[in-house]
């Protein structure tokens, strides 16, 4: 090869070399400080495409495992509420047991009447002020039908439904209401009614159970799937940070004999002047 002096050809090749080894280690570290393999489109379009795509279904379940959980603490509430009712409800089945009793004057009668009737009111209390974020869950006036969205998409396999209208506690709808002991016939017509009572008011208890158990495997459903997602998307996306560091490790060689190497090309003209020198 002869040597030019106008022209430095040896100069832009390592220069040209040394541009892209400088580019490379720019991406790595790039990647390296976002934790990401994928920072644009350009590095792999592809990737980041269905990365994208997993990440926005990671965020929906994640989202949806929220809403369950939401909706397993409406249950409890309207399920605490059940568990007070049916509390008064064994009360007043023996508080009309004992009114029932001939060892009962009429005046003991009377003060058991009273707190068989406070307690009646009790009942209403409770199924007017149980209430979830202002909804009401056990008056039967609610939302009527309250769906819970658990999954990442729309679709009806992806909601659980809880129908507040059709839980209703109150003391009318569970037949206690007008109800009282202070005569011994009204208290034996009243023990039939508060079993009957008892009875639907553990069914409803029993409806909202098996709500709040499907919710809670729902959880554990979504909480698997989206641990899997993530490790989807972080497989495609994410750097590989020992790789990678290798990586920058082996440019910097690179760059710092491309560094040495171009010196010593930019040293070329010079010899040429020493010539005609």
């Amino acid at each position: 090869m002869g040597l030019r002096i106008a022209t430095n050809i040896a100069s832009q090749s390592v220069q040209k070399n040394l541009k892209e080894v400088s580019n490379a280690g720019n991406s790595q570290l790039e990647k390296l400080s976002s934790g990401k393999r994928i920072t644009k489109a350009s590095d792999d379009a592809a990737g980041l495409a269905i990365a994208t795509n997993l990440e926005a279904q990671t965020k929906g379940l994640r989202q949806a495992t929220r809403n369950a959980n939401d909706g397993i603490s409406l249950v409890q509430t309207a399920e605490g509420g059940l568990n007070e009712t049916s509390n008064i409800l064994v009360r007043l089945r023996e508080l009309t047991v004992q009114a029932a009793s001939d060892t009962v004057g009429e005046q003991e009668r009377g003060f058991l009447d009273k707190e068989y009737k406070q307690l009646t009111k009790e009942v209403d209390r409770i199924s007017e002020s149980t209430t979830f974020n202002g909804s009401q869950l056990l008056n039967g006036k609610g939302k009527g039908q309250m769906d819970f969205q658990v999954g990442a998409f729309a679709g009806e396999q992806n909601k659980i439904t809880f129908d507040a209208g059709a839980t209703d506690s109150s003391a009318s709808s569970i037949g206690i209401s007008g109800t009282g002991i202070a005569e011994k016939s009204d208290a034996l017509d009243a023990i039939s009614n508060v079993d009957a009572a008892i009875s639907k008011v553990s069914g409803q208890r029993a409806d909202l159970g098996s709500i709040q158990s499907r919710l809670g495997s729902t959880v554990k459903n979504l909480e698997t799937q989206t641990i899997n997602q993530d490790s989807a998307r972080s497989v495609i996306q994410d750097v590989d940070v020992a790789e990678a560091s290798a990586s920058l490790a082996s440019n910097n060689v690179v760059k710092n004999a491309a560094v040495s190497t171009l010196a010593q090309a930019n040293q070329i003209p010079m010899s040429a002047l020493r010539l005609i020198g």
